[in-house]
């Protein structure tokens, strides 16, 4: 099908634009599935469509807990895990030992999370606009029912107003993730925490193909897979570059791999300026 909706139809696609059936694809099924799970890897990385916003919703357990609120030996309470101890020699002091720490305070995310963006408040109300002291709910408790005794102008001005005074004043959670490590450190004082409470992250998940089968008919996809899969093919004919076929015809694999790599960087840079989010820049 012009469409592929699976891995194997997708496989079945891209060796149709090589020549299959006319022609034999000398790429064995193990290389082929190699490359299509190096063709979603970055899909998944690049592409603006290889992932989508998600909301995680994580219970703090009491484990989390006794991780992020490990104590230092001899460091007066403070928080982290020991991990090594390095001994040197210093002139006039001899052998001293030095213990380096890295921090406990993380929770695991699932692997497909690719990036997180912040968590959400998870403290209970008390902020400058929350509550029954809030702007909102003063306004729609006492001058709500009088239709047109409050200007939208002004209400939103101050709600805004109040909003950035909230933002400046409460201490947003900082946050560290690395996608390879699949951990989220999350710089909080752990012991101020109570099992069964909540977490909501703001991340960007990885589609999955196995839900989501509108990935194999990718626009993007379906030619990146196919040159890499010509490239392959020319790797594995260039090991009998020179060997003579009966009618005096000679196997060119190293030309066949020289168009497909052509072709991947030609995709490849196609690929930044149409289907990748262009980096931030930062001035100043």
């Amino acid at each position: 099908m012009a469409k592929p909706s699976s891995r194997q139809g997708l496989i079945d696609y891209c060796k149709r634009q090589l020549g299959a059936p006319v022609l034999e694809i000398n790429v064995a099924e193990e290389q082929i599935d190699d490359l299509v799970d190096d063709a979603i890897q970055l899909f998944h990385e690049r592409h603006f469509d290889g992932t989508t916003q998600a909301f995680l919703k994580y219970k703090i357990t009491q484990e989390d807990i006794d991780r992020g609120t490990v104590e230092y030996p001899h460091e007066g309470g403070k928080v982290g895990i020991a991990t090594t101890s390095v001994t040197d020699n210093i002139p006039g002091q001899g052998n001293v030992t030095f213990n380096w720490y890295e921090n406990g305070n993380y929770i695991k995310v699932p692997p497909s999370v690719m990036g997180v963006s912040k968590i959400f408040k998870f403290e209970g109300g008390g902020g400058l606009s929350a509550g029954m002291f809030s702007i909102k709910y003063q306004l729609f408790l006492n001058d709500i029912y009088y239709l047109g005794s409050t200007e939208l102008l002004t209400y939103s001005m101050t709600k805004s107003y109040l909003e950035d005074l909230d933002w400046l004043l409460s201490t947003q959670k900082q946050i560290r993730y690395n996608q390879r490590e699949d951990r989220l450190y999350v710089d909080i004082d752990w012991r101020t925490q109570v099992p069964g409470n909540y977490l909501i992250l703001d991340c960007y998940r990885a589609l999955d193909p196995a839900t989501s089968d509108q990935i194999w008919n990718d626009r993007f996809l379906k030619p990146y897979l196919t040159a890499l899969i010509k490239k392959q093919w020319g790797i594995n004919l260039s090991k009998f570059q020179g060997v003579k076929l009966p009618g005096g015809i000679e196997m060119n694999g190293r030309q066949i791999q020289d168009d497909g790599q052509k072709e991947i960087d030609a995709i490849l840079e196609k690929m930044s300026s149409t289907h990748e989010l262009p980096p931030l820049d930062m001035i100043g």
